[in-house]
Order: structure tokens, then C-alpha cells, then sequence
């Protein structure tokens, strides 16, 4: 079938991958197909294996050896910035890159030809983002983190602890009658939102597109004025690009009540974070915790430092994809078939 024979309905990226099959030119070898899987996790490569592909590991920081430049497939995780901008250079063959972090910048920056397929790692970071994000939730309301403060210095928090008033409406003490507003509503909120409903928090989203997932109201970001002064905690989990940069700016944080927090797991680019720690300085907000910022590690300079009640999370709440292999596996099959991936770019 020519090219331009296909249904209209199929995507670029499958008119991409079918001409990369049919192209007498750039047709693939599928007997000899090398796909390179990365050394910086343990993969089951056995449940990978019974394709007409041959695996090959690879280190992540080291430039790609010789004899692996013809590969067709790259699997990547935590590679550097070099090994990548090698990769891009060498590996002339490359047809399909399987990303395995929720948000392939470090993928989209690397120069790699615009006719190789990125797929993203979405969906892999669902559970142990949103588990993170729970617990930091629970430490901003139980303050676990100056519980840790007095007992270095020998001290008993007396003010944490004893009789403590039920869900006042000027603290953030209690995930019960809380309102929680999820800034970047996709796959981690919806994994989320259940567990904070179960302990009986109200959860509103915030997303591009409005409606309502899985019974939680999503709203359109032209709502962020109303949505954010009924607040108790802020949680964004936003992907990294032009269009987020500082969306969480000093504008948009004086419209949050002064006992809510905010709780960043998205990306650090999000967030003005000279704005952030004036308003935790000031006590214009309750307080923050954040997993991700704009610079990495986080400078000794930076003033979220020894910013009054934040709390700095050392970008864990994901770093660990679960069922790696499965999605590997389904796409590369789908890759061989000719068929549409899941989660292009």
C-alpha cells in the first residue's frame, strides 16, 4: 500500500513508523533489529525476549560502543546529556526511542532526526509519585518534620501535641474536610485523587481541558482565581514547558489562603520560587513542600533553604518505574506490527 493510500485517521507518528517499514530506502532489517535497553535499572530482559530483535544493555553515561551505532530501538533511563547528544549523532539507524520517565525533555533536547518516534514512560510514575505526594501531604498537616526539629534538640513540641482543635478553618491539620485543588490533572492525580477522597478530603483538578474524571470536577485554568482562595493545599503536578514556566507566580500566590500549602511533584519550572519564599517568608501562605526545582540539586544559595515551613523532597517521588517491561514489551510489539505506540510524543 502506498503512503499515501493510508486511512486518513492514521496518525503521523503511524504514517512515520509504516513508512520506515515500506521505504525501500530505510525499510527495517526486523531479523537483525537491535534494541538497546539501559543499565541504570534492573529490567527483566527475559520477558523481552521471543522478538525478532536482538538486546543489548548499554551504560547511560558512556558514549554508545561502536558496534551497537546500528540499532533501531533505544530504551533510555536517567541517560546524561552526553550520552544522549552521542546518541543522536551515531546511532543513524534509529527509528523508535521508548523513554521510560513520565516527561522526555532530556530526549526532546538531544537532537535526535524529528522522523524517530518518542514514546514517554507515562503511567510508570503513577503509584510512587502519588504515594510521595500523599505522604507530604500528611507531614504538612501532622508537621512530622518539626516533630524531627525538637526531638534533635532534645525538646518536647508540646504545641503538636494533647488536646488540638477539630479542623480549624485557619490551619491545614487534617486531610478530612480539606480542600485539595490538583493543578495538572492527568494520570498521577487520577491515581491520587481516590486516596484522598477515601480519608475525606474534597479534590478538585485543574487541567486544560474541563469536565468531570472519574468523578472528580476538573476545571479549565481560567477558574484558577475562584478555585485557588477556597484552597487548603495546592498540589501541582504540571509537566515541564514554556507554557508552565512560573505559573505559580506572586500574583496567583496571594490568592491562596494564608494557612494553605503547596505541594510541587510536576516540575520545578512551575513555580517563581523567589515569589515562594516571599510569601513563606512573610506567612502570606502556610507553607510548601517540593520535590522538584528549577535547579538540581537544589544551590546552597537558593532561599528555600531556610524558608519558614517548607519542606524539601530531593525530587523522589518517582525515580523507580514499575512494570517497565510491560510497556516495553506492548509497544514493541505494536513497533514490529507496524501499529500505533502508546504514548507518543
Amino acid at each position: 500500500m502506498l503512503l499515501s493510500k493510508l486511512p486518513r485517521n492514521f496518525t503521523t507518528s503511524t504514517r512515520r513508523l509504516y513508512s520506515s517499514f515500506t521505504n525501500p530506502g530505510t525499510a527495517l532489517n526486523r531479523n537483525s533489529m537491535k534494541l538497546l535497553y539501559p543499565t541504570s535499572l534492573k529490567l527483566d530482559v527475559k520477558s523481552l525476549e521471543g522478538f525478532s530483535t536482538s538486546l543489548h544493555p548499554y551504560d547511560v553515561k558512556a558514549p554508545i560502543p561502536d558496534d551497537l551505532t546500528d540499532a533501531e530501538i533505544l530504551v533510555t533511563w536517567t541517560n546524561s546529556t552526553d550520552n544522549l547528544k552521542d546518541a543522536a549523532k551515531r546511532l543513524t539507524k534509529l527509528r523508535w526511542i521508548q523513554s521510560l520517565a513520565a516527561g522526555p525533555n532530556d530526549v526532546l533536547a538531544a537532537g535526535f532526526s524529528k522522523d524517530v518516534i518518542v514514546t514517554t514512560g507515562s503511567g510508570l510514575h503513577d503509584r510512587t509519585v502519588a504515594e510521595h505526594t500523599l505522604g507530604l501531604l500528611l507531614n504538612a498537616a501532622r508537621r512530622f518534620d518539626q516533630m524531627r526539629e525538637f526531638q534533635l534538640q532534645k525538646k518536647w513540641p508540646a504545641h503538636l501535641g494533647g488536646p488540638q482543635p477539630d479542623r480549624p478553618k485557619d490551619r491545614f491539620t487534617t486531610l478530612r474536610d480539606a480542600k485539595v485543588l490538583i493543578w495538572g490533572y492527568g494520570n498521577i492525580a487520577k491515581t491520587l485523587a481516590p486516596h484522598l477522597t477515601a480519608w475525606g478530603a474534597s479534590v478538585k483538578g485543574i487541567a486544560r481541558s474541563a469536565g468531570v474524571r472519574e468523578g472528580v470536577e476538573v476545571y479549565a485554568e481560567d477558574k484558577l482565581p475562584e478555585l485557588l482562595p477556597q484552597t487548603d493545599a495546592l498540589v501541582m503536578i504540571l509537566p515541564g514547558s514554556e507554557s508552565t514556566k512560573d505559573v505559580l507566580n506572586a500574583e496567583r500566590l496571594k490568592l491562596l489562603p494564608k494557612h494553605a500549602w503547596v505541594v510541587n511533584v510536576g516540575r520545578g519550572t512551575s513555580i517563581d520560587e523567589d515569589a515562594l519564599a516571599d510569601a513563606l517568608e512573610k506567612g502570606e501562605i502556610g507553607g510548601a513542600a517540593l520535590d522538584v526545582f528549577k535547579t538540581e540539586p537544589l544551590p546552597e544559595s537558593s532561599r528555600l533553604w531556610t524558608a519558614p515551613n517548607l519542606i524539601v523532597s530531593p525530587h523522589a517521588a518517582g525515580g523507580r518505574p514499575q512494570d517497565a517491561e510491560a510497556l516495553i514489551a506492548y509497544n514493541l510489539r505494536r513497533f514490529l506490527a507496524g501499529q500505533e505506540l502508546k504514548n507518543v510524543v
